[in-house]
C-alpha cells in the first residue's frame, strides 16, 4: 500500500496549528526512511515558521532493521526554540491528548554555514562547526499520543515528535570533557539519571545530522540548534508540570509546560 505524503502532512499540521489531538495516524504509515523523510519534508513545506535547528533521536534496537540508521532528525522551529539564562524557567507548549515528553539533551549551536554536498562528517572532523554546547532540553510532542509507539516511520513523519528545544547555559569547557551526568526530576521528583559521553553522543549526532542534510540536498547554517539526544530517558509529562534537568558542573534547565493552542489564539 502506498503511502500520500501530502495527505498525512496536512493531518498533522493542521491538527498542530490548532492545538489538537489526533485519534490515529492519518493514513498508511511509513515503512522506509524515504517514505518517512517525505511526508517530513512536506510538512515543513507546509509549516508557516523557519526552521531553526533539528532534533536527533536513536532508532530504537527494535526497528534497526525496518530502519537502517542509527539516528534519526526532526525539525525544530524559531517559535519553538527558547533561551533561558541560569535560574530562567522555559515556558513550553504540548498537544493535551496527544504526546507529552520532556528529555534532558545536550544542544548544540552551529558555527558556520555547511558546505555543500560533504556527507563524510564524523564526531572528529565536526569540532569546528561547533559554535557553542549547552545544557537543555527537548520537549517531545505530537497530536498522535502514540507516535513514538507506532515507530520512526510515524515519529519522523511527524516533525520527529519535536516541539521544543530549550538552550541553557554553555557548557564552556566541553572540550575538556568526556562525559557529564545529568539527572532528570519532574514536580521535584526524581524521575532519571544518566551520563552523556561527548564525542560518540552531541558530537556524533552532529555528524548525522550534517550528513543526512547533505544526502537531503541541504545544509546546516549559522545559529542552528542541534539537540543531540536523549540522557535521562524519555519522560512523560502533563500540561501543568514542571521538569529541572541537572547537568553535574554545568548548571540546570527548567521547564514548565503550558497547553498548546490554536495559531493567532
Amino acid at each position: 500500500m502506498t503511502i500520500a505524503p501530502q495527505s498525512i502532512a496536512e493531518a498533522f499540521t493542521t491538527a498542530r496549528a490548532a492545538g489538537r489531538a489526533l485519534d490515529g495516524f492519518p493514513g498508511t504509515t511509513p515503512t522506509t526512511l524515504d517514505e518517512a523523510y517525505a511526508v517530513q519534508a512536506a510538512a515543513i513545506a507546509r509549516w508557516p515558521d523557519a526552521v531553526k535547528g533539528w532534533k536527533v533521536a536513536r532508532v530504537a534496537p527494535a526497528f534497526a532493521a525496518q530502519f537502517p540508521e542509527e539516528r534519526m532528525i526532526g525539525p525544530a522551529f524559531a517559535a519553538n526554540v527558547h533561551r533561558v539564562e541560569a535560574g530562567g524557567v522555559a515556558q513550553c507548549p504540548v498537544f493535551e491528548g496527544g504526546f507529552a515528553a520532556v528529555e534532558a539533551e545536550v544542544v548544540i549551536v552551529v558555527a558556520a554555514d555547511s558546505p555543500a554536498g560533504k556527507a563524510d562528517w564524523t564526531a572528529d572532523s565536526v569540532v569546528p562547526l561547533v559554535r557553542s554546547m549547552h545544557i537543555g532540553v527537548e520537549v517531545a510532542s505530537s497530536p498522535l499520543a502514540t507516535l513514538n509507539d507506532i515507530g520512526p516511520g510515524a515519529v519522523i513523519s511527524d516533525f520527529g515528535n519535536n516541539w521544543g528545544v530549550v538552550v541553557g547555559a554553555e557548557i564552556a569547557n566541553w572540550r575538556e570533557l568526556e562525559s557529564i551526568a545529568v539527572e532528570t526530576f519532574i514536580d521535584g521528583q526524581s524521575v532519571g539519571t544518566g551520563k552523556v559521553a561527548i564525542k560518540p553522543g552531541p558530537l556524533g549526532a552532529l555528524a548525522f545530522t550534517l550528513n543526512k542534510r547533505a544526502q537531503q540536498g541541504e545544509i546546516l547554517r549559522a545559529g542552528d540548534v542541534i539537540s543531540t539526544g536523549m540522557i535521562t530517558g524519555v519522560h512523560d509529562i502533563r500540561i501543568g508540570q514542571q521538569s529541572r534537568h541537572v547537568f553535574a558542573g554545568a548548571g540546570e534547565v527548567q521547564v514548565q509546560i503550558t497547553k498548546a493552542v490554536a495559531a493567532g489564539a
